[in-house]
């Protein structure tokens, strides 16, 4: 009989060259319908007057909830080896107000 370890298939997962450079985010905007959260990461640049969606997520309320808790596990590693992270607001540095953003998807 074989264990459980050995019966288990292993996912492949695939980095293609131009995913794996990754996209630059400052600010990241979130909706959500009933059946799902959309995530569009924004760039925003000093001196410019429009700013763009420099990517769109889409995943399911189970899956934006998973990210939520693997995301808080990762700072908190991330503070534990480097420190508590400090806000824009801790810093004293500007933060743009999230209410007053106007955009077309």
């Amino acid at each position: 009989m074989e264990s459980n370890e050995s019966q288990q298939k292993q996912l492949q997962i695939e980095l293609k060259e131009d995913v794996s450079r990754g996209v630059y985010s400052n600010l990241a905007m979130i909706t959500h319908s009933s059946s799902e959260f959309v995530m569009d990461f924004i760039s925003i640049l000093p001196g410019m007057s429009k700013a763009q969606v420099a990517s769109r997520v889409i995943m399911s309320p189970e899956h934006a909830k998973r990210l939520m808790l693997a995301l808080q596990d990762n700072v908190a590693k991330y503070e534990h080896s480097f420190g508590v992270i400090q806000t824009g607001a801790q810093k004293g540095t500007f933060v743009p107000p999230l209410s007053d953003f106007q955009g077309e998807a």
